[in-house]
């Protein structure tokens, strides 16, 4: 095998995984910027389709939220269980009243929609995760996460997550290794540039995006989970039981519909209690536009009113109340939130597009779109250098680029690529995979002589 230097060692392996990650992962991050760019640019249009749900133009005093949730009972009749109210506490604005219903998935709520000054029933459908999202996003969300294959096609999602960041740094280091020492005027190098300017400008989005991603993959998702437990950066719960210790929420359970359906809950018949609930929040303190009342899942324990604003400033505030005493058990406040915590809302909430309103879509389309265009030059770039198979060569593979690193470079590029295996198993399965590809490959081309022994 040809000798070549350690900076040129390094250089070939990382443009030969550079290339395999664009060649092979490229198209799944491809499809998680097209589906989360729709994602992120279709609220309005939601907003508009089902608008008759969502808003009224009545005028006047709201009516009690016992007789708004009593009107949506009567549609649903006594099978279903009463899962949480959201009051339509802004001008216009339903009472959105969610049922638990085991005919629908994880995560998902069947909404009643009340005008709340006249008890008109606006609309019937299907409500998603936290964010409540409605039949057409949960749609594209689904095809986001998994191709609207369930778990199975959650695998796309989380191997996108796993190798985008490394595919960002790979490229910047790669252009350091091999950037000319004057500037090169000629179509190729003219070509690259534009790859190096995007990579260069998307670098804190893809890093970010890949983070937040993997907090909601399958696989990796728990190892995070872990990983977070163990710094103290979990987001604090309430202590809903009258008697006991606090608990731990995830931030993001619109998306991690993989931990299972909501626990059903059991809930007194006696509706005015919500009334009652609701005003010793207000006393509290809580008083964001958007919240919701989610009744205890058991006698023992109290009822959480929590704020669902998530944009900014973020209101998420959350109170524990005693149903029948009517007084705060517990309380949590978002301003005395872990910082990591904090900046896991914070990031968890920009990933969706929600945390600066239409400032934030517009930045979460132009990123998709410049992501998009990246992937589509990179093939191209590809594509016009490709070799010819009579001009291929063996020392180009990516065990062999690894074999020519030195003792302790191959020692350190192994214990870094199985520990990043073991907490990123989709990206050690896949990487795997990489190896056994690019080696048959080129043994199928190659006569054995060519494969210098390590």
């Amino acid at each position: 095998m040809t000798t070549c230097t350690p900076r040129a060692a390094w250089g070939n392996l990382l443009r030969r995984l550079h290339f395999y990650v664009g060649l092979f992962v490229g198209p799944f991050i491809f499809f998680a910027a097209l589906t989360g760019t729709l994602y992120v640019a279709t609220p309005q249009l939601e907003s508009a389709l089902y608008r008759h749900a969502l808003y009224t133009n009545t005028v006047g005093e709201p009516l009690a939220l016992a007789q708004q949730i009593a009107a949506a009972e009567k549609i649903v009749g006594p099978a279903l269980q009463l899962h949480a109210v959201r009051p339509g506490l802004a001008y216009g604005e339903t009472t959105r009243v969610m049922f638990a219903d085991a005919e629908l998935g994880p995560s998902e709520h069947r909404a009643i929609f009340i005008d709340p000054l006249t008890l008109e029933v606006r609309g019937d459908m299907t409500v998603y995760g936290t964010s409540g999202i409605l039949p057409l996003r949960q749609k594209i969300d689904y095809l986001h996460n998994s191709l609207m294959m369930g778990d199975f096609g959650r695998l796309y999602s989380e191997l996108a997550a796993s190798w985008m960041w490394v595919s960002a740094l790979g490229g910047i280091a790669l252009w350091f290794s091999t950037r000319p020492k004057r500037r090169i005027v000629n179509r190729f190098q003219n070509r690259r540039r534009l790859h190096v300017i995007l990579g260069w400008t998307l670098l804190g989005g893809m890093l970010l995006f890949s983070a937040t991603g993997l907090t909601w993959s399958k696989w990796a998702g728990g190892n995070v989970d872990k990983l977070r437990a163990e710094m103290n950066w979990l987001t604090p719960q309430v202590n809903t039981t009258l008697s006991g210790t606090p608990v731990i929420t995830h931030e993001h359970a619109e998306h991690r519909s993989h931990h299972g359906a909501m626990e059903r809950p059991e809930i007194t018949r006696d509706l005015s209690l919500f009334d009652g609930v609701f005003h010793a929040a207000r006393d509290a303190g809580i008083d964001a536009n958007k919240l919701e009342i989610r009744p205890a899942r058991r006698a023992n324990q109290a009822w959480t009113v929590a704020e669902i604003d998530r944009g900014w400033p973020t209101q998420v505030d959350t109170v524990a109340v005693d149903p029948h005493a009517l007084q705060i058990v517990d309380r949590i406040r978002f301003d005395d939130f872990p910082l990591m915590a904090k900046l896991t809302r914070w990031g968890v909430d920009f990933h969706m597009g929600i945390l600066f309103g239409v400032v934030n879509q517009l930045l979460l389309i132009a990123f998709g779109v410049a992501l998009s265009v990246l992937i589509v030059w990179g093939y191209r770039m590809w594509w016009i250098r490709r070799p010819a198979q009579s001009a291929a060569n063996p020392v180009q593979t990516l065990f062999q680029s690894w074999l020519a690193l030195s003792r302790w470079g191959r020692g350190i590029t192994l214990l870094v690529s199985v520990m990043l295996g073991l907490a990123l198993p989709v990206m050690g399965t896949s990487l795997v995979v990489f190896i056994i590809v690019d080696w048959l490959r080129w043994r199928s081309t190659f006569p054995p002589s060519l494969f210098p022994s390590a």
